[in-house]
């Protein structure tokens, strides 16, 4: 790998990062209120989509030897999946 493709594969994951984390924290703020207005369904639509974004993105990290980047998309997984559970209660 080439330093060029070392910079771009590092704003790519930066940026999806970037992205998922703005997303998961949007879930998280509103996960209250959909489940106050009966939206329980709404949600877990939106965490599971959540979830197979940042899966894809997780084992591109992976491909494309990013370990870091696999790793924080996979901690990013996690939270999700516990938002998920919350809204099965």
């Amino acid at each position: 790998m080439t330093a060029e493709d070392s910079r771009a594969n590092f704003a790519y994951f930066s940026s999806e990062y970037s992205q998922a984390l703005q997303a998961l924290t949007a879930l998280e703020n509103q996960s209250s209120t959909l489940m106050l207005l009966g939206n329980i369904e709404e949600l877990r639509t939106f965490i599971d989509q959540f979830i197979a974004m940042a899966s894809r993105v997780k084992a591109e990290a992976v491909e494309r030897d990013e370990p870091n980047f696999a790793e924080w998309f996979q901690e990013l997984i996690e939270r999700a999946e516990e938002l998920i559970s919350s809204a099965k209660t």
